[in-house]
């Protein structure tokens, strides 16, 4: 089952689909559901990765909710295509929020899934929302190093070049847009981007195998300025006391993901399961049926067990 919902979030609503088992057809009489917020990778809208998970958890009888981050895909929120880490943590508690609403919900037991940057921002979200029971991870990201390391003269004067660019932003009443990845092989084989996750990146986002008409692969320049000097894990060794699972991809990339789920793993004060999938790429962890369908199964009895 699926339903088309909104979340109120201040002055603007969040698009958002809530994925139920099919025996919430009877949930008059059945027991309150456990559930689990999805926090999806960066540039994605609900119906990409997220639906590949929520989808398969539903049929496993949870519930799941996945929605559209503020700024971006079918959300309310100006300027558009905005990536700002904060506001992607404040997301999902607006999506508890609507969950602890729900009929048929436990309120008691949710959980949240955070997938590439959406598993940053989920365990940044965990550390200081103890309305989440358990923190499950799929190649969670940390996108404030992943930035940091992308900068060749190094952060501050990445942060200088971003004040001259607001600067004149604010003169010409003009938005600089960029992209999160080339539009086409094309275009990244011309930039001389050939390395595997590039690749399997645009594979997935770029063409009918994973794309969709509300991600548009453009990012406000003005918010690399907040992931710039954002830890998605910064005080988890204190606060995320929740059970956590982290699922890894077993090929190591350039996506920086098995790094972080290790660092995570070995910072976190509760880690329960530790899953890495032999053979999988970070892109490949988001579509391709033998990897999702592993994690999947994995996941889900993470969440019976602890939520």
């Amino acid at each position: 089952m699926l339903q088309h919902i909104t979340i109120p979030r201040g002055p603007i609503e969040l698009a958002a689909d809530l994925h139920l088992p099919d025996s919430a057809d009877n949930a008059d009489s059945a027991a309150p559901l456990r559930a689990v917020v999805v926090s999806t990778p960066g540039s994605s809208v609900k119906e990409q990765i997220g639906a590949n998970y929520a989808s398969r958890l539903a049929a496993r009888g949870i519930a799941v909710l996945v929605f559209d981050p503020a700024h971006q895909g079918q959300s309310g929120g100006e300027p558009r295509d905005l990536e700002d880490p904060y506001r992607r943590g404040e997301d999902i508690s607006y999506a508890i929020d609507a969950l602890t609403t729900t009929p048929g919900i436990d309120s008691q037991r949710i959980g949240v899934l955070g997938i590439c940057a959406g598993g940053g921002y989920a365990v940044h979200t965990a550390r200081t929302d103890h309305r989440i029971k358990a923190v499950g991870t799929v190649v969670p990201g940390n996108m404030g190093t992943s930035f940091r390391g992308f900068q060749p003269d190094g952060p501050a004067a990445a942060l200088d070049a971003l004040a001259d660019g607001r600067i004149e932003e604010t003169r010409s009443g003009e938005i600089t847009r960029v992209n999160w990845l080339p539009d086409t092989l094309e275009n990244a084989a011309a930039a001389g981007l050939t390395d595997i996750d590039t690749t399997q990146a645009i594979t997935y986002y770029r063409t009918g195998r994973g794309g969709n008409a509300h991600s548009t692969n453009r990012r406000l320049s003005r918010g690399d300025s907040l992931l710039l000097g954002y830890d998605a894990f910064h005080l988890v060794d204190q606060l995320m006391t929740q059970p956590l699972q982290v699922i890894l991809a077993g090929r190591i990339g350039n996506t920086g993901s098995y790094e972080a789920g290790m660092r995570l793993w070995k910072m976190a004060p509760n880690p329960v399961d530790l899953m890495v999938i032999e053979g999988a790429g970070h892109y490949e962890m988001y579509d391709e049926p033998e990897y999702v369908d592993a994690a999947v199964e994995r996941l889900t009895n993470f969440y019976v067990n602890n939520l």
